[in-house]
């Protein structure tokens, strides 16, 4: 074997090592986390402030990897044709074929290792490695690629306005790669963070719920006029000890002759129990602070920023009419965010959504529609107007009661429990697939008379 021939084949190492070089770099940069380096600048790397300058430039340096894979590809081509037919020429002359088959069969040799080894060894693996190790593989190239793209600046310059003339002829007009994910895009890294065990179930349901947060309104999270509990001015000393020691709320509104439309402010009990010590008397014990009032279509973010600016924990929502509507708490707002919170005094609250069994699930009145929709499939006509399960069921049935029942595809959702006229709990049931046949052929097959 000549030198010639070694030198053509370490040429072809390094050409193969440069193009691995040049796709690895461009799939690292455009997938380590631009958080990570800037803490990493923080911490005083170098290297990384120079990532970082890659990244805000991006199109140009990704210009740069594109015109390395090219030129390197173009080299092992120009290289390994004739070093592999030199090394294959002695097989040929062996068993005596031809020039022009030689010729052939060496070039369909040739072509076959050289693509290959490129797309193996040049493309794949270091493709592979870079979605791995994008951080380690960002840093370790970050300087031959930056050094590459200042030597290459007239070349990258002359391709990306080629291209651009190109694009403006057919009237594409180039954009800024945003740098910013959209909130469907942090979604699905968070559901690939979960499903590839990087984060657990209770994060995921944290991230999940901070995404609807600013989709919910006051009406969807206040606690009903009809469940709210109250104090008048005109209370005497036993009506007001009643109320605290039955309901155990640390705040309560307070209204003028009980109309509840007619809200004042609110009281905080165990202010007024620290008062009560030396007064004695729970009457003469009552404060009563301001209370913000915010509209059922208020986005519960500006509720809580509400609350946040005028120190408060409560608020009374508003229907368009002036009336009130409910009232709504910090607590209520945070339970959109972190679930449900509960205390030692919250002995007789359920769940929103209670498991039975597989086919049977307990529901709270007020859970949306939205949500059910969401986790059961279901679909709810006539409900444009309507938020709750238990105002849905009112407006298929008026008169509906205790142990009636309403018809949907594959479920049927029956009430549990009513106090007044308001819908308190029900109960979804989940026909079984063999349940869901029989419907079916019922509902397919004609009566006969």
């Amino acid at each position: 074997m000549d030198s010639i021939l070694i030198l053509n084949l370490v040429l072809m190492v390094l050409l193969i090592a440069l193009a691995a070089v040049f796709v690895g770099s461009e799939f690292s940069i455009i997938r380590v986390r631009m958080s990570r380096i800037d803490q990493l600048i923080s911490e005083g790397n170098k290297k990384a402030g120079l990532a970082k300058k890659m990244i805000n430039n991006l199109d140009y340096y990704l210009s740069a990897c594109q015109l390395g894979i090219t030129v390197t590809a173009l080299g092992l081509g120009w290289l390994g044709k004739p070093a592999i037919e030199r090394i294959l020429r002695p097989a040929f002359d062996f068993f005596a074929v031809g020039e022009t088959a030689t010729d052939i069969f060496s070039f369909l040799i040739a072509f076959s290792i050289i693509a290959f080894l490129h797309v193996v060894f040049g493309e794949l693996v270091p493709k592979t490695l870079a979605s791995q190790y994008a951080e380690r593989l960002t840093l370790a190239f970050v300087r031959p690629l930056y050094v590459f793209g200042k030597l290459m600046a007239p070349f990258i310059w002359i391709l990306n306005g080629s291209a651009r003339l190109l694009l403006r002829m057919f009237g594409v007009e180039q954009t800024r790669r945003p740098q910013a994910h959209s909130e469907e895009d942090l979604k699905m890294i968070m559901t690939q963070s979960f499903q590839s065990g990087e984060i657990n179930q209770t994060e995921l349901s944290y991230m999940q719920n901070i995404f609807s947060f600013d989709e919910r309104t006051a009406k969807d999270v206040m606690l009903p006029r009809t469940q709210m509990e109250t104090i008048s001015l005109e209370m005497t000393h036993d009506d007001l000890m009643e109320i605290v020691r039955e309901n155990q709320y640390t705040r309560y509104p307070v209204t003028e002759e009980g109309d509840k439309d007619d809200i004042i402010g609110f009281i905080n009990v165990k202010e007024m129990l620290t008062h009560y010590t030396y007064k004695q008397d729970l009457t003469k014990s009552i404060i009563v602070h301001e209370i913000p009032f915010v509209h059922e279509t208020a986005p519960i973010q500006n509720v809580l920023l509400t609350m946040q600016k005028q120190h408060v924990h409560m608020a009374i929502v508003v229907d368009e009419y002036g009336g009130t509507s409910g009232v709504i708490t910090m607590e209520d707002i945070l339970e959109e965010i972190v679930g449900e919170i509960r205390d030692e005094f919250d002995t007789d609250e359920r769940d929103e959504i209670k498991a039975v069994d597989d086919l049977n699930y307990l529901l709270n009145g007020r859970v949306l529609l939205s949500d059910l929709e969401e986790r059961f499939a279901l679909s709810f006509d006539d409900s444009e107007d309507i938020d709750t399960i238990g105002g849905w069921i009112q407006l298929k049935n008026v008169d509906i009661s205790e142990g009636g029942s309403v018809q949907l595809p594959g479920h049927q959702i029956t009430v549990k429990e009513m106090e007044n006229h308001q819908i308190i709990r029900v109960l979804l049931t989940r026909f079984s697939e063999a349940e869901e046949e029989t419907e079916a052929y019922q509902n397919e097959t004609p009566s006969i008379v």
